[in-house]
C-alpha cells in the first residue's frame, strides 16, 4: 500500500468542466473565473473575491494595494512557509520575523505588540493547517498601538491602523467564533495549490472583511488592474461590441486565474463541504489512536473553532530532531509518506542572509525539532487511515526501545 503525503483529490467532474471550458472557447480569464469569485465570497461571507494565479500573488498585490515599500515594517511569523514573507522583500519593505508562543504554532502575541512601531504597516498572520489564529488579540493590539501609525496613501487612511492581512493559504472552510476565514481579517489570502485542500492546479484569492470605509467595486476594480498589467478591461469586457478599446492606467502585473483553473474550482466548490467533512473525520480517527504515543496533536476542534483540516501536525515529545528524522524514513520504508511543517525561516539561507538567527527564536525550534506532519487528504480510504495509524504506532513504539 503506498501513501503519497497530499495528492490532489479530482476526479471525472473536473476533467468533464475543464474539457467545456476549453470547448468553449474561454481558455483565460473569463465568466468561469467570474462565478467562483461570486460562490467563494458567498461562502467566506464577503462582498468580493479576486481570483489570482497563487496566493503569493495575492499577499503581494494587497501589500502593493495598501502601498507598502521601502521604509516600512511588516511583521510576520518565523514559522511558515516562505510566501508569507518573500512578499515583503519583493515590494522592498522590512522583514519583521516574531517567534511562536511557547507550545503552539501561533504567533506570540505580545512580542508582536513590542514589535509595532512607526513604520509598522501591516501584520501577516498565519493560519497554519487551517486552524485560525486568535484575531481578537491581533486587533486589540493594532487599536491599542494606533497612535504610531502614519498612513502613506488613502487606504491607510482608512484603517488609520497597522492592517491585517491574514496569510489563510491553508483555511478555506476554517471558521472561528461563527466566522469565516475570510470574513475576520482586514484582507485573507488563500491557495488553491495541487496540495491543498481545494485546488484549482495553481491559483488563489484575494477577499476583504466588509467595511463601511470602502468601496467593493472600487477595489475589486483597483486589485483587477493590479493583476492584468493595470489594463482597465479584461479579455471578456472586451468582446462586448464596439469595446476593444483599453487603456494601461499603469504597469503593473499578470496574476490573473484562467478560466482553466476555475473550471476545476467550480467542481471543487460543490464537493467542497463534504471534503471538509472527510478530513474532520480522518482528524477524529488520528486523535484517538495517537493518544497513548505522548504526542502533542494540533488542535483542529475547539470550543470556538474549527479549522479546515489541511495538515495533520503533531509533536513527538520528549524526542530529538534525529527521532523525528528517522521516524520519517522508517515511514517511507514502509511507503507512507510524511511530511515537516515547517523548518521556520530564520533557519533558510535566504533570512540567514537577511541578518536572522534561529537562536533568538527559541519556540519556533522547540516546536520545529519533533514535529512530524501525517497524511491527510480526501483521497485516502478507511483501510489507509488504519494502515498509517498501526505503522505510525509501530514505528514510533519501536523507536523508542532504540531510544534514539
Amino acid at each position: 500500500m503506498k501513501i503519497s503525503f497530499s495528492p490532489p483529490d479530482v476526479g471525472e467532474q473536473e476533467i468533464k468542466e475543464v474539457s467545456e471550458a476549453l470547448r468553449s472557447g474561454w481558455i483565460t480569464t473569463g465568466p468561469r473565473t467570474k462565478k467562483l469569485e461570486n460562490l467563494l465570497a458567498g461562502f467566506v461571507n464577503t462582498k468580493k473575491v479576486v481570483c489570482t494565479n497563487s496566493a503569493t500573488s495575492a499577499m503581494e498585490m494587497i501589500l502593493r494595494i495598501l502601498g507598502v515599500g521601502p521604509g516600512d515594517e511588516v511583521i510576520v511569523s518565523a514559522y511558515t512557509y516562505t510566501s508569507s514573507a518573500s512578499v515583503i522583500c519583493h515590494v522592498g519593505a522590512k522583514v519583521v520575523m516574531v517567534d511562536c508562543a511557547p507550545n503552539t504554532l501561533e504567533m506570540d502575541y505580545n512580542q508582536v505588540e513590542s514589535l509595532i512601531n512607526e513604520h509598522t504597516k501591516v501584520i501577516i498572520p498565519v493560519d497554519l493547517a487551517g486552524v485560525m489564529c486568535d484575531y481578537d488579540r491581533i486587533y486589540e493590539i493594532v487599536e491599542k498601538k494606533k497612535k504610531l501609525f502614519h498612513a502613506s496613501n488613502d487606504i491607510q487612511k482608512l484603517f488609520n491602523r497597522v492592517i491585517i492581512s491574514s496569510d489563510g493559504a491553508h483555511a478555506l472552510g476554517a471558521i472561528r467564533k461563527e466566522k469565516m476565514c475570510g470574513e475576520v481579517a482586514d484582507f485573507t489570502s488563500f491557495s488553491f495549490h495541487a496540495v491543498k485542500n481545494f485546488t484549482t492546479g495553481e491559483g488563489g484569492a484575494i477577499t476583504w472583511k466588509p467595511n463601511a470605509k470602502i468601496d467593493d467595486e472600487w477595489l475589486y476594480n483597483k486589485f483587477q488592474l493590479l493583476s492584468l498589467h493595470g489594463q482597465n478591461k479584461d479579455a471578456l469586457a472586451k468582446t462586448k461590441l464596439g469595446s476593444w478599446e483599453y487603456d494601461i492606467i499603469y504597469p503593473a502585473y499578470k496574476n490573473n486565474m484562467t478560466d482553466i483553473m476555475a473550471a476545476i474550482g467550480l467542481v471543487q466548490f460543490k464537493r467542497y463541504p463534504e471534503m471538509l467533512k472527510r478530513r474532520q473525520e480522518i482528524i477524529a480517527r488520528y486523535d484517538k489512536a495517537y493518544e497513548p504515543l505522548n504526542v502533542q496533536v494540533l488542535p483542529h476542534r475547539t470550543k470556538i473553532s474549527q479549522s479546515s483540516g489541511h495538515l495533520y501536525i503533531l509533536r513527538l515529545l520528549g524526542r530529538s530532531i534525529e527521532f523525528r528524522n528517522q521516524a520519517i524514513i522508517e515511514m517511507a520504508k514502509r511507503e507512507v509518506a510524511c511530511n515537516v511543517h515547517y523548518k521556520p525561516l530564520p533557519m533558510m539561507t535566504a533570512y540567514k542572509d537577511l541578518g536572522m538567527d534561529i537562536k533568538n527564536f527559541p519556540n519556533a525550534y522547540d516546536m520545529f525539532h519533533n514535529e512530524i506532519t501525517i497524511p491527510l487528504h480526501t483521497c485516502l480510504t478507511d483501510e489507509n487511515v488504519d494502515f498509517i495509524i498501526d505503522n505510525f504506532i509501530e514505528v514510533v513504539s519501536l523507536l523508542d526501545e532504540k531510544n534514539i
